[in-house]
């Protein structure tokens, strides 16, 4: 094998196998960033993403063996580090395209499991090369730094020492540091010229790879300036603001009527905020049937996933003397509610967890509104009876408890059959309503023995908004009493990833399906035309 000085020491092979590990994690965390405003960050999306990266990881140790064995030149792998380096830089330039591109691909492909499809697909394609090769490092450097047999024991647990120190620092710092702080495509970027610097110092103090050491530096500064920008929806131009935060992708679009926030960049809108000052036609309209069924004259009101505020805001502006307190976990949506949704400042807000914060107050409130579920992604810790429990033990007498099920769906089995089944096995009344043109299904419930559509209507009396009055009649006469059924979720089994999965398959479809339509009757061309 031929001497390169700087591995003499071996100092820089532990330094390389640090890095290595930092490098892995860090993409390992960027690709969950990168593919959850397109594919949500539920479990099942990350067990992709761990998946495929343990796929690759593995391929690239059996390989990296063998190619160590049959040549064991430390310049070949310091080579596939450096190719490593330049495609993670180029994931915040194409990534994005290739998502979208794999996405529409398959959804005239595939008509069932298609989030799940769509998501390995893309991992696929991103990620599994550069994790490849960085899976080849660790046999290579254990073939450049074992010389004897008698130490080979000592110097492979040091590599496997730095390789794991590093994974940690590269959990800790994108988490906490580099994506909150510069987004997610910067992050790529860091890392990815990491990686290049620990091969250029290999290249340039070994006197080889000059001309290949140019052309990567080239790329890379190329993909650092094209792919600096942390747009996911890189085809909307009316864009109030689009950032990161340690648990969200966040977007908020404003027109000529309204100020909305969402988390995924397809579809879904987690709060809004209409001009005019008038009913937002949402479900957010539709719990404000709770305050009235409570019959509190000034209603303690808690909102678990306050978001930028607009039921908190709307419970304030039409019952008067309403108290509102707010939990939301991510502390920069309610920056965004100051800034972008005039949210008042005598809405108290909690950074917390929801469940947690349940634990940790002993108050008591005439309405708690459930509004934590987004998308496919249902925190399966307030989905149980262990956590609608403790929703009922904070409720007054009289109190009642409003949940936004945001995925419409019926039949055995469903995720909404799931939740209701739960719910009604702690609150003896429940009643559900369907918010029209929405996938939206406000659900109430309440210890009283009296039903809650006559509570409606006793205190609709008291509603002096005209608009609001006329909304919660409609409320009233569509309200349904709930017949529960055997379904479950407990703390020890909430499946609430998988039973998402298939009605968001089912909801994906229904959209899709005039496109699909067109596609077999016009083709390509036809598709094309349409979005023109």
């Amino acid at each position: 094998m031929k001497e390169y000085p700087i591995l003499r020491n071996k100092w820089f092979l532990y330094v390389t196998e640090f890095f290595a590990g930092v490098s892995v994690m860090a993409v390992e965390l960027g690709a969950s960033r990168l593919l959850a405003p397109y594919f949500s960050s539920s479990q099942i999306v990350w067990t992709i993403i761990i998946g495929t990266i343990m796929i690759a990881m593995a391929a690239g140790n059996l390989y990296g063996g063998r190619a160590a064995d049959k040549n064991p030149d430390p310049a070949r792998l310091y080579r596939r580090i450096a190719i490593a380096a330049v495609w993670i830089a180029a994931i915040p330039v194409v990534g994005k395209y290739l998502i979208l591109g794999v996405s529409a691909l398959l959804i005239f492909t595939v008509s069932t499991h298609l989030l799940v499809i769509a998501a390995f697909a893309s991992c696929l394609v991103i990620f599994v090369f550069p994790l490849f090769l960085l899976g080849t490092v660790t046999p290579s450097l254990t073939k450049a730094a074992v010389e004897t047999l008698d130490e080979g024991g000592r110097t492979v647990g040091r590599l496997g020492a730095c390789n794991t120190v590093g994974s940690i620092l590269g959990t800790f710092l994108p988490t906490f540091v580099t994506i909150p702080t510069v987004g997610t495509s910067v992050t790529f970027l860091l890392f990815a010229g990491v990686l290049l610097a620990i091969a250029l110092i290999f290249f340039l103090s070994s006197g080889v790879g000059k001309r290949g050491s140019a052309a990567t530096i080239a790329l890379f500064l190329l993909c650092a300036a094209l792919g600096r920008s942390d747009s996911f929806a890189f085809w909307e131009k009316d864009l109030r603001y689009e950032g990161e935060s340690v648990y969200n992708y966040l977007q908020v679009k404003e027109d000529d009527r309204q100020v909305a926030l969402s988390t995924n960049v397809l579809f879904g809108v987690q709060s809004i905020k209409m001009k005019n000052g008038g009913l937002t036609g949402m479900y957010y309209d539709y719990a404000l049937a709770a305050p009235v069924m409570a019959g509190a004259e000034a209603p303690d009101v808690l909102v678990l996933g306050n978001g930028t505020g607009t039921y908190a805001t709307a419970c304030r502006e039409r019952f008067p003397g309403c108290t509102v307190t707010g939990v939301e976990i991510d502390g920069k949506i309610t920056a965004l509610a100051g800034e972008f949704f005039a949210m008042s400042d005598e809405i108290a807000v909690t950074e917390y967890d929801g469940r947690a914060y349940l634990m940790a107050v002993d108050d008591l409130y005439d309405v708690i509104l459930v509004d934590a579920y987004q998308d496919i992604t249902i925190p399966f810790q307030m989905s149980s009876v262990e956590f609608f429990t403790l929703v009922r033990d904070h409720l007054k007498p009289g109190g009642v408890m409003v949940v936004n099920m945001n995925m419409h769906s019926d039949g055995q089995g469903s995720i909404n059959a799931y939740l209701a089944d739960t719910i009604a096995s702690v609150f003896p009344q429940v009643a559900t309503v369907d918010v029209p043109r929405t996938t939206n299904r406000e659900l109430f419930a309440a210890m009283e023995d009296a039903p809650l559509a006559q509570r409606l209507n006793s205190g609709l009396a008291a509603v002096t908004d005209g608009d609001l009055a006329a909304l919660l009649t409609r409320v009233a006469d569509h309200l349904t009493d709930y017949v529960p059924g055997a379904y479950l979720l407990t703390d020890d089994k909430a499946p609430v990833e998988v039973l998402g999965m298939r009605m968001i398959d089912v909801i994906i479809q229904d959209e899709v399906s005039y496109y699909k339509a067109l596609y077999r009757e016009r083709g390509l061309s036809g598709l094309m035309a349409a979005f023109s």
